[in-house]
């Protein structure tokens, strides 16, 4: 594991006075809606002064490293989302014996597991993003600087869901920065994405066939159509989140979404994912799934549901049985040793080279319209037909067929049984069917797309992690054994991760105005703002 050292704030900090001060993204203010069609020349300058800025937030809303002669090291995504948010949502389940079995899995959090998240959003991503709005406004280009604040938002809206309260809106003012509370960044992030989706629409209708950063574009290699439609999803993804905390500001944000002209993701050919053919790279679970003779597993409740669903989307997720026998499971916060759950009939993850790192899928856009339809907000149209597209988009996206599926009417298994000498039975939680019920109760309703939305968000466990805070769905397990000394109360999720150590020196006040702002005590049981269910 790496050992993330104390010293990164006092540079963030210095980086942040130095590029720019509080600037924000006021002077999208004077972007003209009839200017010219952009030129060559600007192309040039934008290439040349803020591409690698592009590229630089672009590697860290996700953390990967290249291909190296040796592999990757993914050391750093597993402490900043393998071991948290991913377990969190329970796709996989971590089965080694770091820390006696003492770690996040277990609740207990390691105080170096939980700095990783927040330093690549405030050494990374924000730094870049004050770099290309100082080098947008110099050369008067906003929609580049427009770009970069869905880049930014799309970021940090994950440092947030996983914190709460964090330095958003002041990030550069000074070396000692007062956090915002949620609600702030939530209200901040909105704004931005109103005002970067105007600007970047207007700009391509202006210029249809301009690519922007096209050299840098790691994602949509320059076509700012596709960026539109992610920032436009980006927009109902975060409407929705605060639903239960100010349903007035997430149903009037998803409706400016679903009346923009461009539209949301659709289809699997404008998903968001980082394009192997743009940049020479493994996803971390590639080496993650080996690592230790594989000790991140399939978890109990991927067990259950697609083994119950009979969903063939597991042999996409898991590797096949290497003793021939059926896909197996384990359970969350199992304390002992790894050698119980070697097993061959435990599934390892099935990460091969071509596995992308994925953003957003055309399955959640679907998902996401499916709910905003059930919520009756306007221009949604049949939550059935978004719940049955996101379906499809899930299987056409995971390149299998998708049958009877939708018309399915099994249930989760009923049981998760854990290998011979292992540990961890525990019954099914719920009897939710893929099959749409038109007649079924709105919060019946809600558990089937969030459920099955669950399933095709795999393996993004940041945004699975949020999704069931915020609804309760999937019914998920939980660990087998709580080790949190009762900061956590049994039965109840992680609610989010602590305040990264490193606050608490080199940030103090800054740190105090967080665990002020949070409401409750720095620890996993404090809900966010938004997780008002």
């Amino acid at each position: 594991m790496n050992n993330p050292k104390n010293s990164f704030r006092k540079i963030l900090w210095s980086i942040g006075v130095l590029l720019l001060g509080n600037a924000c993204t006021s002077f999208f203010e004077d972007y003209n809606t009839n200017q010219h069609a952009a030129t060559e020349e600007h192309m040039a300058q934008d290439n040349l002064k803020m591409g690698a800025f592009f590229s630089q937030m672009m590697r860290n809303v996700v953390l990967f490293d290249e291909r190296s002669p040796g592999g990757n090291l993914s050391s750093t995504y597993q402490v900043a989302q393998g071991l948290t948010a991913d377990i969190y949502a329970e796709y996989y389940a971590p089965t080694g014996t770091w820390h006696n079995g003492m770690h996040n899995g277990c609740y207990y959090f390691i105080s170096d597991w939980i700095e990783q998240t927040f330093r690549s959003g405030f050494t990374k991503i924000m730094p870049a993003w004050l770099s290309i709005t100082k080098i947008a406004e110099e050369l008067g280009q906003p929609e580049l600087a427009a770009l970069a604040t869905v880049l930014k938002v799309q970021g940090m809206h994950r440092v947030a869901d996983s914190y709460g309260p964090i330095p958003y809106g002041t990030f550069g003012s000074s070396l000692q920065s007062e956090y915002n509370s949620l609600e702030e960044v939530y209200r901040q992030f909105h704004s931005e994405l109103d005002e970067a989706i105007d600007v970047l629409t207007t700009f391509v209708t202006a210029n249809p066939d301009v690519k922007l950063i096209e050299k840098y574009d790691i994602v949509y290699a320059g076509d700012i159509t596709k960026w539109v439609k992610f920032a436009n999803t980006l927009r109902l993804r975060l409407a929705l989140r605060v639903v239960y905390a100010d349903a007035s500001l997430a149903q009037t944000q998803g409706e400016k979404s679903v009346a923009n002209p461009i539209g949301f993701v659709d289809s699997p050919d404008n998903r968001a994912a980082l394009q192997h053919s743009r940049i020479n790279y493994y996803h971390p679970l590639y080496d993650i799934k080996d690592f230790n003779d594989g000790e991140a597993r399939m978890s109990a409740a991927m067990d259950v549901f697609l083994r119950g669903y009979n969903d063939p989307r597991m042999s996409v997720y898991f590797r096949a049985p290497e003793a021939g026998g059926a896909y197996c499971g384990v359970r969350l916060g199992l304390i002992g040793s790894m050698a119980n759950y070697v097993a061959p009939t435990v599934s390892k993850l099935n990460i091969d080279l071509n596995t992308e790192i994925v953003w957003m899928t055309a399955a959640e856009s679907h998902f996401l319209r499916a709910e905003g339809a059930l919520r009756g907000w306007a221009g949604f149209g049949s939550d059935q037909t978004h719940y049955n597209n996101g379906l499809t988009a899930s299987f056409n996206e995971n390149q299998v067929s998708i049958g009877s599926y939708a018309s399915s009417t099994a249930a989760p298994a009923a049981n998760y049984t854990p290998p011979a000498g292992g540990i961890g039975g525990v019954s099914r939680l719920t009897t939710i069917t893929p099959q749409w019920s038109a007649s079924a109760a709105m919060e019946v309703k809600l558990e089937r797309i969030i459920t099955q939305k669950w399933i095709a968000l795999y393996p993004d466990g940041p945004e699975a992690w949020a999704e069931y805070r915020r609804t309760g769905y999937p019914m998920l397990f939980g660990p087998h054994q709580n080790n949190s000394n009762g900061t956590i109360p049994s039965g109840t999720p992680v609610r989010r991760i602590p305040f990264p150590p490193s606050e608490h020196d080199l940030n103090a006040a800054g740190y105090a105005s967080g665990v002020a702002k949070l409401g409750g005590l720095d620890n996993g049981s404090t809900r966010l703002w938004w997780d008002k269910k």
